[in-house]
């Protein structure tokens, strides 16, 4: 994350639109810190049209509050430079917050042309500040002598990262390169929104219609239910709608009887973006993103953007990723294979002859699941009722671990009415800090689950932290109770991982507050999390039928966390598959940049062996939004390598007594107060006593080491 209020959003210069008079100016609500509890929006106040001038106002003002810290009189000091750059752009800072969660989470057609209007002035805004001469020389200065200044650990750790910040947005380029640098990151900035405006176009492009629901057989009474309704809000009367998922493959796959269904809906997901019968085609967007990125890296000096990507990471560099990754594909193509074999003797037994397909694998192995462990989704799913598994199972968890309490408040503004709020308590009474919930998925909403902060925590700045969660369940027809899958409920648990890594920073600088830490460790308090949900312990608590209150039978339970295990060979698969592809986009060298997307993709899984038309990647490049559109290029192996930290550190809390507070308390303590206060791996360290062990993520996927 980048440094002083520029937060993951690149930013521009100065932004040509109307100002308007004092008077309108006065009303925009941005011009102020918000007078709600912890400076939470207040979404009764702001309307499309205050973002622009917001954008406008901020970025002036930040520019120049940055001359004012580059040209002063006083020599350097830690004080007048960083600390004045951590202070700078708080107007900036609190439209942005609100604006691209809104990108997200809650879009529209003004709100993407603002985006795109957007997009290159704030990339323009962020070398404007990266690329000023007299600033870095400052900062510079400040770190050359850094061992005599007399700091503490995380004052050293944000002056060094605000370095190594300027010295990779390319401050020491000469005037000319830094010309093209400029260019570079217009058009990436440019691109990227593109990317994103255009998956979330493809949702609506690569809906499934059905028109008589014997197709849908199979499916549950809510589910049909629900795809009726997502019908009718179309204005499609009668009829029924399936909206394709963010992933390739599709949550309804192991539920439809219906095979030429299965089928329909696999490949709405799996060929969008290819621009089919004329439709949207984002593959001239992925191979522009990639000549941009290999010209931008060697134009810092690096071999290949996954160099210039990896280098502040853990993984550190390519070679020591791919060794990682490489090391896992022989275990999980045995045991993919042995599933695909179990998978096939039940298509036979059904009478299917065909070759194993995309569009069976989660059907059969749903099959698998239901005859040898007895276990039926549709049924298991009546134990899962999303209050129920917030209350009782996810905030139940974090009371075990953490003491903390969430009370629900309804006299906050949201953006959407789906949203809530509620206030996050500490077991001394205080209040930690504000957290919104927005579970379901809607037309106006980007796929996938994610957090963002509205308020970063900060001492500097006597800030509390405001965060939100966005999910994508499905949500119910009108009347029914919103039962969840047992995959939706590990995602609210992993993404609450998320929320209280930015609710419990503890820490002076904003810009390492939370979770501004490496890409591949901020997936590990939130893959952390997931592991709670299947505590006997906790899921007791939580799995409770929605309409006879009864617990889930301890047999189903036991039968659900044994089942766990199965399929793993093919989640790891199309996951690795996945990271592979984005890996092997980001080594390439300008001029080296294909012409065949379909094809370089194709050719990329061959390389590994993980080729198998079965098992497609979990992302296919023309929709791989995590790495054309969001912040995980050449970085999307972060999964795996936290979840790594992740396995071990759960079996080490299990040899510590488990889900206890004394295991919570030095959790917090060590890992999720600190945010990006000291290096990642020595936080790691700290609080495990050692390096991590690769045998505890083959064991959590029930995956062979042999």
């Amino acid at each position: 994350m980048t440094k002083f209020s520029i937060t993951i959003i690149l930013m521009s210069a100065i932004l040509v639109v109307s100002c308007s008079n004092d008077s309108d100016m006065n009303q925009n609500p941005f011009y102020s810190e918000s007078s709600l509890p912890f400076g939470a929006p207040d979404f009764n106040k702001i309307e499309n049209s205050h973002f622009l001038p917001a954008f406008q106002r901020g970025m002036e003002e930040q520019l120049q509050e940055i001359e004012e810290i580059a040209n002063q009189d006083e020599e350097p000091t830690f004080n007048n430079t960083i600390v004045a750059m951590e202070m700078s752009g708080e107007l900036l800072t609190r439209v942005q917050r609100v604006f691209f969660n809104l990108t997200s989470a809650h879009t529209n057609d003004e709100i993407q042309k603002i985006q795109s209007e957007l997009a290159p002035l704030l990339a323009a805004h962020s070398d404007n500040i990266y690329l000023n001469r007299n600033l870095f020389e400052r900062v510079e200065s400040l770190y050359n002598d850094i061992d005599n200044l007399d700091l503490d650990s995380e004052s050293r750790k944000l002056l060094s990262d605000t370095h190594r910040d300027f010295i990779r947005a390319g401050a020491q380029l000469s005037d000319e390169q830094q010309s093209r640098m400029r260019q570079i990151n217009e058009q990436i900035s440019s691109l990227t929104t593109e990317f994103q405006e255009k998956l979330l176009e493809l949702t609506r492009e690569r809906a499934v219609v059905v028109d008589d629901a014997d197709m849908l057989d199979g499916l549950s009474r809510d589910r049909i239910a629900s795809a009726k309704q997502a019908a009718e809000q179309r204005g499609l009367e009668d009829r029924y709608l399936i909206n394709i998922s963010n992933t390739t493959r599709h949550p309804l796959l192991s539920s439809l009887n219906n095979r030429e269904m299965r089928q329909k809906v696999w490949e709405a997901s799996a060929f969008r973006g290819l621009g089919e019968n004329g439709g949207i085609d984002t593959r001239p967007i992925v191979l522009e993103l990639a000549e941009l990125r290999a010209e931008r890296a060697q134009l810092l000096g690096y071999e290949t953007y996954a160099h210039y990507a990896l280098e502040p990471q853990t993984g550190e560099s390519p070679e020591r990723v791919l060794n990682l990754l490489q090391d896992l594909i022989p275990p999980v193509i045995t045991n993919s294979n042995n599933e695909a074999s179990l998978i096939e003797q039940y298509m036979r037994r059904d009478g299917v002859e065909d070759n194993l397909r995309p569009w069976d694998w989660e059907y059969y192995a749903e099959k698998v699941r239901q005859e040898q462990y007895n276990i039926d989704d549709n049924q298991v799913r009546e134990y899962f009722e999303l209050d129920k598994v917030l209350n009782d199972g996810v905030f139940y968890a974090m009371e075990k671990l953490f003491g903390i309490t969430f009370e629900e408040r309804f006299d906050l503004p949201v953006y959407h009415e789906d949203v809530r709020v509620w206030n996050v308590m500490d077991d001394d009474g205080s209040q930690i800090g504000l957290f919104y919930g927005d579970f379901f998925s809607r037309d106006s909403k980007r796929g996938g689950a994610w957090m963002n902060s509205f308020v970063v925590q900060s001492h500097l700045k006597e800030r509390k932290p405001v965060v939100v969660n966005v999910l994508n369940i499905t949500p119910p027809a009108e009347g029914e109770p919103a039962l969840v899958s047992f995959d939706n409920v590990t995602t609210l648990f992993h993404e609450m991982g998320h929320a209280v890594h930015g609710l419990f920073s503890d820490v002076t600088y904003p810009s390492l507050a939370g979770t501004s830490v490496p890409r591949d460790f901020v997936e590990f308090p939130s893959t952390f999390q997931e592991d709670w949900a299947i505590l006997p312990e906790v899921l007791e608590n939580y799995a409770v039928h929605y309409e006879t209150g009864e617990q889930i039978p301890q047999d189903l339970l036991d039968k659900l966390i044994e089942a766990r295990e199965f399929n793993q060979g093919f989640d790891t698969y199309e996951y690795l598959a996945a990271t592979l592809v984005d890996m092997e986009w980001h080594l390439l060298s300008p001029g080296s940049i294909p012409s065949d997307v379909v094809a370089f993709e194709n050719a990329s899984l061959a390389k590994y062996n993980l080729n198998n038309p079965a098992i497609p990647p979990r992302y296919k490049s023309a929709y791989f939004s995590h790495i054309f559109s969001g912040g995980y290029s050449a970085n999307y192996y972060a999964y795996i390598w936290s979840e790594i930290l992740a396995a071990d550190s759960f079996a080490y809390m299990k040899n510590q007594g488990g889900l206890t507070r004394e295991n919570g308390d030095r959790f917090r303590q060590y890992i999720l107060s600190r945010g990006g206060s000291d290096e990642a791996m020595n936080l790691y360290r700290e609080y495990r006593g050692g390096e991590p062990d690769v045998q505890h993520l083959l064991e959590r996927r029930g995956l062979s080491s042999d």
